[in-house]
């Protein structure tokens, strides 16, 4: 790995999202950096999440809790996705 990469965890990680947010755009690319399986929801596809989340939008959500709302912070980011990953449960641990 060269000293500009990131690590890849393995989390199931949703992004909620609309056309022309900007926020939603960078918000994707940080997490890209992190996670290379990531869901894409257009909350202007379903009514019940724009209602959830109209203006907070990028919402991010990791393993099924929502972690961020609006910009995402990659210090955050990874100290989420290292936790995450550290409290999955290994062979060795089972």
């Amino acid at each position: 790995m060269n000293p500009t990469s990131h690590p890849q965890y393995d989390a199931a990680v949703v992004i909620y999202t609309r056309q022309g947010c900007h926020l939603c755009d960078d918000a994707e690319v940080l997490v890209r950096n992190f996670v290379s399986d990531i869901r894409l929801v257009d909350i202007d596809h379903e009514p019940e999440l724009v209602q959830k989340f109209n203006t907070c939008v990028p919402v991010v959500e990791i393993n099924g809790k929502v972690r961020f709302r609006g910009k995402v912070s990659p210090m955050l980011l990874k100290r989420v996705l290292e936790a995450e990953a550290n409290s999955i449960p290994t062979d060795a641990n089972l």
